[in-house]
């Protein structure tokens, strides 16, 4: 019998015996195993965790089961340590105890892993076991993402640290075959196959003088995502293969670049627009990664409040007029403009959109890509889309007057209009208008309202803490009386130690009635028209914050870091 059978023998009998699994879920997953150990079958299946298995594998082999959130790594240490086994086989090791190096492993038989790392360091090792998830979490936290490719990177190449990295390749020609080598295509797919893993929006890599930066927005929030030092000496490497995916020229290093490319990873599709600017110490790159496979564009997932719905859906189902959607990038403007035009479109309207980017495809309308070099902007679409006799048009943002007037100009004509707008509210919006030169009667008769929005972290179910609130703690605009009780962040493994996991949208909903036309006619500010709209039910980003505080969904603070006082 060999050694992995008597594994799997053993694994079977410790947990038949200890009662986590029975006969019968036992045989279901060997019958799904391809060869593969029998345990690890029935955790991706959902019998059994792999925190209950661990447990009861140390307690058989004499081995400690350990939480690794409670250890701190011994970096000095891991130096001594082959980057390269580290990784291929997940061990960490995690300090020297008693003459030994604790090395945490999920497998206790990957013996030949051990005896790889025993061997090459000279360290005599003692096992602890951990769940494989919190040492892939440690071993990217301490040696970072691609630690073992840039391993074998710095193998083939010698590392110069006094080189300026934007200066790494002098040679187009050496840098292009660099680029396209097979450790540099699985460094940049890594990068972007961890962000994927943490639910990143973008990726941001950031050349500083003497290094290189690489920054993950997640939830809203710019992460630094922990990367080997030597990874600078590849930097220009990088951005070439970033540039090749992209189609951007690579030899362009002076000008920004802009452009898109499609991912297939695990069965999903992801679509990233790729950002290029040079900056002092080089080429920036910024990317958006737009995962098609978790959009729902539908109004019953944007997370309206169901009275807001009501009140939006009867704004969007008029025959004309302009509907606007404000908030700042990435708050998900477009989602819910998407989400708008799928309520309403049927066989019997047409939508044409023009867009900079399309960010996303969507059958049953047609959409326009804005390219500003060839003189298709949204103003010269927007003139053409009106001759091909829509019903509903949406303009993907009004910058400029020219823009602001067509889309006027279509709402008098008897078309819906939906469009985006940078301002700090939806009483804002008028004004920002009139700004841009719109007469003030044009801005009155046309548009119908305007929904200003912002996503909000979510507290982690998980780890979420419950407190007694007190006036003194509590801001002057919460609702008072206060609830009896509220909940803050703490962090956990779930949330990547932040306290938040996810991100749900507030609203605010400014419709135009009589009074709002008549202020906007006379330039009332946007303060008057709001302290108008205040007076007469309108619901602000602020108040609609609070109420997913009170709820238990969200915290005060992050209500106080996303809004502004409504007493100010």
């Amino acid at each position: 019998m060999t050694s992995n059978e008597s594994s799997r023998m053993l694994i079977d009998e410790v947990l038949l015996r200890r009662r986590l699994v029975d006969q019968e879920q036992i045989d279901l997953a060997r019958q799904q195993s391809d060869g593969r150990r029998v345990d690890r079958v029935l955790v991706e299946l959902g019998l059994i965790r792999e925190e209950e298995i661990l447990p009861a594998l140390a307690d058989e082999l004499g081995l400690r089961y350990v939480d690794l959130h409670e250890f701190e790594v011994d970096r000095q240490l891991l130096a001594e340590f082959p980057t390269g086994a580290v990784f291929r086989h997940t061990l960490m090791p995690l300090g020297r105890q008693n003459g030994r190096v604790l090395v945490a492993a999920s497998d206790p038989f990957d013996l030949e892993g051990l005896d790889e790392l025993g061997s090459l360091s000279g360290y005599e090792l003692e096992v602890v076991l951990a769940r494989r998830e919190d040492i892939v979490e440690l071993i990217r936290d301490n040696l970072g993402v691609g630690g073992d490719t840039i391993d074998e990177l710095v193998s083939r190449r010698p590392l110069d640290f006094d080189q300026d990295p934007a200066q790494d390749v002098h040679d187009a020609d050496e840098l292009t075959e660099l680029a396209l080598t097979a450790s540099v295509v699985r460094l940049v797919n890594e990068l972007l196959t961890e962000a994927l893993r943490q639910h990143a929006s973008d990726i941001h890599v950031e050349p500083q003088m003497k290094g290189l930066t690489i920054r993950y927005r997640i939830d809203g929030m710019l992460w630094v995502q922990p990367v080997p030092a030597e990874i600078r000496q590849f930097y220009a490497a990088i951005i070439t293969r970033l540039k090749i995916m992209a189609k951007l020229n690579i030899a362009e290093k002076r000008l920004p670049q802009d452009g898109r490319m499609k991912l297939r990873v695990a069965g999903r599709e992801i679509d990233v627009r790729v950002s290029i600017i040079p900056s002092l110490y080089g080429e920036g790159v910024v990317l958006r990664l737009l995962d098609k496979g978790q959009m729902v564009f539908s109004l019953d997932h944007v997370g309206m409040l169901p009275d807001l719905a009501q009140r939006f859906r009867k704004l969007i189902s008029n025959p004309y007029g302009i509907v606007l959607v404000t908030g700042p990038t990435g708050h998900g403007k477009t989602t819910t403009l998407y989400s708008a035009l799928n309520e309403i479109k049927d066989t019997a309207t047409k939508i044409i959109t023009i867009e900079d980017p399309v960010e996303y495809h969507t059958e049953g309308i047609m959409q326009i890509q804005v390219h500003a070099k060839i003189g298709l902007s949204f103003a010269s679409g927007l003139r053409s889309i009106l001759r091909h006799d829509p019903d509903i048009i949406l303009v993907g943002e009004i910058r400029d007057r020219e823009t602001a007037e067509i889309a006027i100009q279509s709402a008098l004509t008897g078309h819906l209009v939906f469009s985006t707008l940078h301002s700090n509210d939806a009483a804002s919006s008028f004004t920002r208008l009139i700004d841009m030169g719109i007469e003030p009667y044009l801005v009155a008769s046309t548009v119908a309202g305007v929904l200003s929005q912002r996503l909000i972290r979510v507290l982690c179910p998980a780890c979420k803490v419950a407190y007694q609130p007190t006036v003194d703690e509590s801001p002057e605009d919460f609702p008072r009386p206060l609830p009896t009780q509220l909940w803050k962040a703490n962090g956990c493994r779930e949330c990547r130690n932040t306290g938040f996991l996810g991100r749900r949208a507030i609203f605010e909903l400014l419709a135009t009635d009589d009074q709002v036309r008549r202020l906007t006619v006379q330039r009332s500010t946007a303060t008057e028209l709001r302290n108008y709209a205040l007076g007469h039910g309108l619901t602000t980003l602020r108040q609609c914050g609070w109420q997913y505080v009170a709820a238990g969904t969200t915290s005060i603070d992050e209500v106080l870091r996303i809004t502004k006082n409504d007493l100010v």
